[in-house]
């Protein structure tokens, strides 16, 4: 089935097509979601979540701004930050053993694979060292443009104007 047919329909409240759009995207949100989380049970709540509120704003969604995808995974991205700075998941996260928070820190340079679903890690690949540093800490790591400033100790003008420009280059290669 056509993608824009599918969004289409799932802007109308088609059931099929909320579906179809699930089993199209959920690993790789998933993904994009665990990356930042570092928790399974967590990932798959605020998952569930994102495509609910998709559901309901599904009509604030337009192609002339960008991709379905894109779209849903903005969502993610910010749902996952949100619970991040949570009190709750802070109070949660303050918990954890130590061997726990190694993992994490460790695991926090490596992209899951499930987020690569769609095939996005070619294009990012193809990017320069600069832009490949920004779009990772931004989008698979969940980073604010603040931490990516300090993690890569550049201003947070550059990395918001970076930002805006890679966006733009992964925008070409894929068109």
């Amino acid at each position: 089935m056509e993608l824009e047919l599918l969004v289409k329909q799932f802007q109308d409240k088609n059931h099929s097509a909320f579906e179809a759009l699930y089993g199209m995207y959920s690993k790789s949100i998933h993904g994009v979601i665990y990356n930042i989380v570092k928790d399974n049970a967590i990932a798959d709540e605020i998952m569930q979540d994102v495509f609910i509120k998709a559901w309901h704003k599904s009509e604030t969604y337009s192609s002339k701004k960008g991709r379905f995808f894109t779209w849903i995974l903005n969502i993610a991205r910010n749902a996952a930050i949100d619970k991040t700075r949570s009190k709750a998941f802070k109070q949660k996260r303050q918990n954890l053993s130590a061997d726990n928070f190694v993992d994490i820190i460790t695991s926090h340079d490596n992209l899951d694979l499930s987020t690569d679903a769609i095939g996005i890690k070619n294009f990012v690949t193809q990017l320069g060292e600069k832009c490949k540093a920004v779009i990772e800490l931004l989008y698979f790591k969940g980073f604010t443009q603040k931490e990516a400033s300090e993690t890569l100790q550049m201003p947070i003008g550059t990395i918001k104007t970076r930002n805006r420009n890679c966006i733009q280059q992964l925008r070409e290669m894929v068109l």
